[in-house]
């Protein structure tokens, strides 16, 4: 457990560095925010949260199956990662802020990795296109 990462994880760097190529300026971890979002994006009031599947209890991917010793711990601990996750976006998104999440599996092999990168370009862009 002391080896899992809680920032500056694979899939947040791919994350970040597909952004910075893409022009995107960002702040890491900005503790101002509720949640301490992954990535924020000031200019386009977009904060993007990379979470992993198992610890945010992705639905229906196979690979946030819960271990079979100590279940109950694990779905306790889970549920509340979710309800956590649930709260902080919902504060976000009254304060005006467009949350986004990606998740692990998303970006795990490279075909899907580069459609769900494109996507997330054009849904940061797209937010700040309606808001103007």
């Amino acid at each position: 457990m002391s080896k899992i990462r809680g920032k500056d994880t694979l899939p947040e760097i791919i994350v970040r560095k597909y952004l910075f190529s893409q022009g995107f300026r960002y702040r890491l971890h900005w503790k101002k925010l509720q949640g301490k979002p992954d990535i924020v994006l000031p200019k386009y009031r977009t904060v993007i949260f990379v979470h992993g599947c198992f610890w945010h209890g992705h639905p229906m991917c196979k690979c946030a199956k819960l271990p079979a010793t100590n279940t109950e711990t694990w779905q306790r601990k889970i549920s509340a990662n979710i309800e956590r996750d649930r709260k902080n976006i919902e504060i976000l998104e009254k304060e005006g802020w467009h949350v986004i999440v990606v998740w692990q599996c998303e970006i795990r092999n490279k075909k899907d990795r580069e459609t769900r990168l494109k996507s997330l370009s054009e849904e940061i862009r797209g937010d700040q296109i309606q808001t103007l």
